[in-house]
Order: C-alpha cells, then structure tokens, then sequence
C-alpha cells in the first residue's frame, strides 16, 4: 500500500471495550475514508453557526477542512503529510487569533459531535474521539 491509499478499516472493534481505543488507534480502524467523512459532516455545519461561521472565511473554508483533515490523519495514526507541510502543529499558537470563549468551545465540540454521530463510527471510536475532542477544545480556550 502506497502514502497515498488509506488502510481498510480493521474488524477488531467488536472485541474493544471502549477504553482500550488510543487516538493513535484511529487511523487502523475508521481510515482516511471515515476521518474525511468525520470532518466533512463537521465543516458542512459550520457556514450557518453564528458563533463558528466569522472564524472560518469563506475563502478558506475548503483549506480549513483539508488541513483539519490532515492534522487529524496524523493525530490518529496516519501518514504524516501535514507535518510535512506545516511543521509542528502548533495548535495554541496557530489558534491565538480566533476568540476561543468557553462559548465558542462548546459549540464546536457540539458540532463535532453531531459530526460523529453522523459518521456512524463503532461506539469504541467514538467514545475515543468524543473525549479527545473534548480536551482539546478546553485546551484552545483564549479569553475569559
């Protein structure tokens, strides 16, 4: 298999208990497939939310999507092109700019949400990637 093609999702999930699933595992069992999917859901959303929508232009919406897609490729077990192409991620410092309220966190976290449950991933990565979202968000808050 080349850089380029995603690992068929493996069938081990129906044998984890929920806590067993790493963030690192993530890749290996949903693919790039399921984390397209995942982000997909996500950014479809985003234009109509009146809190998330200012800090996404227009513009850049689709470059939004694809380097959160890469990012988590990565994050999650996957090849690493967006290290190759942005470096470190950064994401206090690449996120400084953005009012990230408590208010903010909690609508992205309830958007990304939905975008899980609209990924219908096994309920092992889910569980995985509600928790991993969860504290990253808290982690990006930068105003009171």
């Amino acid at each position: 298999m080349n850089d380029n093609q995603s690992p068929q999702p493996l069938n081990l999930l129906a044998s984890l208990p929920s806590e067993t699933v790493s963030p690192e595992q993530i890749y290996h069992l949903v693919g790039e497939d399921g984390l397209t999917r995942l982000i997909s859901a996500f950014y479809q959303q985003v234009p109509q939310d009146d809190i998330l929508a200012p800090m996404y232009p227009e513009a850049d919406l689709a470059g939004a999507e694809r380097r959160l897609r890469d990012f988590l490729i990565f994050r999650f077990g996957g090849p690493s092109h967006y290290i190759e192409q942005r470096g470190h991620p950064r994401l206090r410092m690449r996120h400084a700019l953005f009012p990230i309220d408590q208010s903010a966190r909690n609508r992205w976290v309830s958007l990304m949400e939905h975008a899980i449950d609209q990924a219908a991933f096994p309920a092992p990565v889910a569980t995985a990637l509600r928790a991993f979202f969860r504290d990253v968000a808290t982690f990006l808050i930068n105003r009171a």
